[in-house]
């Protein structure tokens, strides 16, 4: 009887000594797919290491006709160029709004398709997603490198490894003052402006209409960070710069 009372609790100390990996485990692999500065494979950018005080603006999701031309509007006035990240199945709605974009001379990004959350995902999935939205981008004119940006930064195995695979850089940020929730102009405008530093990416949603308050803040965050020294280039062109200053 003793000896079965012993093994019960060996038995019982190994489920949940197994129990406690397992969560930890998976706990991290999910840190990881939140984790705007690291990816298992390929390569990854969430600013980059300059003295130079330039910063990259960037704009994720639509093309949406609440925010697009308002947007390139705010943009043309203060001849800043930006990149946007967009959605596939919004360019499909809107292939004029993405045509737009592109006659302005902005950079496009890929968003994936569909905006689902690229994790637990197969990598044919993976690849419908990423293509379907690169043929949409080329469609709309856009004949530059088209870099990736994963829909809520979140990213795991099957999509770095695509990504690595197809030589294809991950784009994150490390300013994102209305990732959530939705701040008042004035309160997108101090963070930015407050956070900003020489090589920083700032990611910014503006699109949709309930985005007013980011589209009211644009302006003022361009005009400050101006008045600060600072000089406006696309993420391409960030990563271009790095190791030059």
């Amino acid at each position: 009887m003793i000896l079965r009372s012993r093994r019960a609790r060996k038995w019982t100390i190994a489920v949940a000594s197994a129990l406690v990996v397992l969560i930890a485990g998976a706990y991290a692999l999910l840190q990881v797919a939140d984790s705007p500065t690291f990816q298992f494979f390929g390569t990854l950018v969430d600013r980059v290491d300059t003295t130079e005080k330039v910063v990259a603006l960037t704009f994720d999701d639509g093309p949406d006709p609440a925010g697009t031309h308002t947007i390139l509007d705010t943009l043309k006035s203060r001849q800043v160029p930006a990149t946007f990240f967009l959605i596939g199945r919004d360019i499909a709605a809107h292939p004029d709004l993405a045509r737009d974009i592109a006659a302005a001379g902005h950079e496009i990004g890929n968003h994936s398709f569909r905006h689902d959350r690229m994790i637990g995902v197969t990598p044919a999935w993976v690849a419908d997603e990423v293509e379907a939205t690169d043929a949409l981008i080329r469609a709309a004119g856009y004949p530059g490198e088209i870099l990736f940006r994963p829909p809520n930064g979140k990213k795991l195995l099957a999509l770095p490894r695509y990504l690595a695979e197809h030589h294809r850089t991950t784009i994150t940020w490390d300013v994102a003052p209305d990732s959530a929730g939705l701040p008042d102009a004035a309160t997108v405008e101090r963070a930015v402006v407050d956070q900003v530093r020489p090589g920083s990416i700032v990611l910014l949603h503006a699109m949709y209409a309930s985005r007013e308050q980011t589209r009211r803040a644009i302006g003022p965050i361009l005009d400050q960070l101006k008045q600060r020294g600072y000089r406006f280039v696309t993420v391409s062109q960030l990563i271009g710069s790095a190791g030059r200053a």
